[in-house]
């Protein structure tokens, strides 16, 4: 039997990508919150100093920015792997 080619390598790199780039992204958020705000984000819900607001303040902050992230870092990954279309036309 002989395996059926799919193009599942390029889809591992759009993941791979885009999985390394939110990782990365949520680090500097993580640092710019810290030194903005002036104490780590909120990762441990069950932590009676974490305020409602700073929880809602992360989460939002960290769902938009990186979720928006996402969307630009698959939609570049999957227009390079994409094969180059000709569109000139030929008489």
């Amino acid at each position: 039997m002989s395996k059926k080619k799919d193009g599942s390598g390029g889809h591992l790199a759009i993941t791979l990508a885009t999985a390394g780039g939110a990782f990365v992204l949520r680090k500097l958020l993580a640092v710019a919150w810290t030194k903005i705000i002036g104490k780590e984000p909120p990762t441990d819900l069950t932590d009676p100093k974490v305020t409602l607001p700073e929880a809602v303040g992360w989460a939002v902050l960290v769902a938009a920015i990186v979720e928006t992230a996402r969307f630009g870092i698959s939609r570049a990954a999957t227009r390079r792997s994409e094969p180059a279309v000709d569109t000139t036309e030929t008489d």
